[in-house]
């Protein structure tokens, strides 16, 4: 797609990733092509009805506060040695991943109106080479049929469709899994981009699968293993303990991964909306609000992420429909609310924090400056002013040795005593 469309929607726009308005226009009016070509018998623009608009916030919400939530990231913070390193790394971390969440959504629409205009209602003769390099691992079918070549689509899509070998809408089918990996391809890029997509795409599955296994079986050791079950557990049992909760943990989503409940993206989704439902209430309310309490905390847990994985599993499993028309990868604006509320209500009916706790929840937001986040003329002024102490301190200490001396009677010897 070029950032300079001449087609009236993104005339000379040169940042179209960031405003790609004029792209879900463009795929509309394709859209409405198709129907009058006989290329499709019926298309749903993606925001009609006016809900989905309502179902798409409610998902790029999930998704900020989940990001807000995911424990594996928070753990990152513990690693900067100062104050000052620890928002550096926040802003950067926000910065690549505010250019993520902006450029995804435009990377699915390019996608997708370069499927509809050079894919679909062209001749099986002309097709694509990535529409059978992507067949032979059965991430694409052509005709209900993963095809690998011209012919076998040709004689796919003659017994479906009796000779009409204009590709239709209905004929071609794509993984969603296959997307992101395809899209360059899509595009006509080398294959080596592919390549180079997937090796990143697998190396942050890698990196996020990582830190989430050491948070959650550090998590399970530690609070829940040593802290109410074993206290006197030695240092050798807690790590013994972590590692067969780390590889516990791991088969259990190898499981649930291959039992492929939905396609990868959904999954992330879900995985953002239970962090949030789960997480976020309990951080929020922690920090800034000084009469949560450890049983409201629970109370908020249990509730919002229970309400969130409740409604998931309906959905997909038990068949439910949808409330209020939100998609469940958006399920935790449900959980969200109940969170809160469970937290406040819970902290409310029950004693308040104890005061070493709201000292420690007081260093959080009125923390103590190091080192790092000091000029060398402050540093030498705290100097200064430590060695005064220090002398002051000193001589307090010799003040009160001498009038304790002064006022104590004196005692007889040993030796006086025994004569």
């Amino acid at each position: 797609m070029s950032t300079t469309q001449d087609d009236g929607f993104n005339k000379n726009n040169p940042v179209e990733f960031l405003v790609y308005g004029g792209t879900l226009q463009a795929i509309a009016l394709r859209e409405k092509e198709m129907v009058l070509l006989g290329l499709a018998s019926k298309v749903t623009p993606y925001l009609e009805p006016k809900w989905r608009r309502v179902d798409f916030f409610a998902l790029t919400f999930c998704l900020m506060v989940g990001t807000a939530s995911l424990p594996h990231v928070l753990m990152r913070y513990f690693t900067t040695p100062s104050v000052r390193a620890a928002r550096r790394s926040v802003t950067w971390s926000l910065a690549f991943i505010l250019v993520l969440y902006m450029t995804a959504p435009a990377y699915a629409a390019f996608a997708k109106l370069e499927v509809y205009t050079n894919v679909i209602g062209q001749p099986l003769s002309v097709l694509p080479q990535w529409v059978f390099t992507y067949g032979k691992i059965g991430l694409t079918s052509v005709c209900g049929k993963a095809v690998t070549s011209v012919n076998e689509a040709v004689e796919a899509c003659a017994q479906a469709t009796g000779g009409d070998y204009l590709l239709r809408l209905k004929d071609l089918k794509i993984s969603k899994d296959a997307m992101v990996i395809a899209t360059p391809e899509i595009a006509g890029l080398p294959y080596t981009i592919a390549g180079l997509v997937s090796a990143g795409g697998l190396a942050a599955s890698l990196s996020t699968a990582d830190g989430l296994l050491l948070a959650i079986s550090n998590a399970l050791s530690h609070d829940i293993y040593f802290r109410l079950i074993d206290d006197k557990a030695s240092i050798q049992k807690r790590l013994l303990i972590s590692r067969v909760l780390l590889v516990v943990i791991a088969l259990m989503a190898a499981g649930t991964a291959a039992s492929k409940p939905a396609d990868i993206l959904s999954m992330v989704a879900w995985a953002f909306s239970l962090a949030a439902s789960g997480n976020f209430p309990a951080l929020v309310l922690g920090i800034w609000w000084r009469r949560a309490n450890a049983q409201g905390a629970i109370a908020g847990i249990i509730c919002g992420w229970g309400l969130t994985l409740t409604y998931l599993l309906g959905t997909v499993y038990g068949g439910w429909e949808l409330w209020g028309g939100i998609s469940n990868v958006a399920a935790a604006v449900f959980g969200l609310p109940v969170g809160f509320a469970a937290n406040i209500i819970v902290s409310l009916l029950t004693s308040p924090p104890p005061d070493n706790v709201l000292a420690m929840v007081d260093s959080l937001r009125d923390f103590k400056v190091t080192g790092e986040d000091l000029t060398a003329e402050e540093l030498e002024d705290i100097k200064e002013k430590e060695e005064a102490l220090a002398r002051t301190q000193v001589l307090q200490v010799s003040n009160t040795a001498e009038e304790t001396a002064a006022a104590t009677p004196a005692t007889p010897t040993t030796l006086e005593s025994s004569i």
